[in-house]
């Protein structure tokens, strides 16, 4: 119950600072494999089982996340659906 009135509090902050779902997913995901490989000790095939993705699509990320972070860059948008 905790987690859920942090997560709400965020969540609150976020839409004030007008922040877009998308870019909210996007830094999720960024930030929420980053600790996982930390806690993995940087261990691709662990940090996938653990998250319940296959070893290449996290390589894939995490690839595209240094390039982002070299570049300067955000995420592309995703496509309206």
């Amino acid at each position: 119950m905790i987690m859920r009135a942090r997560l709400e509090t965020l969540i609150d902050e976020m839409l004030e600072g007008q922040i877009l779902l998308d870019e909210a997913i996007s830094e999720f995901e960024k930030l929420y494999i980053k600790k996982a490989l930390a806690k993995n000790r940087q261990h691709l095939s662990r940090t996938a089982t653990v998250l319940g993705i296959h070893r290449n699509t996290l390589a894939k990320r995490v690839a595209l996340y240094e390039q982002q972070d070299r570049n300067g860059t955000r995420p592309p948008k995703r496509a309206a659906r």
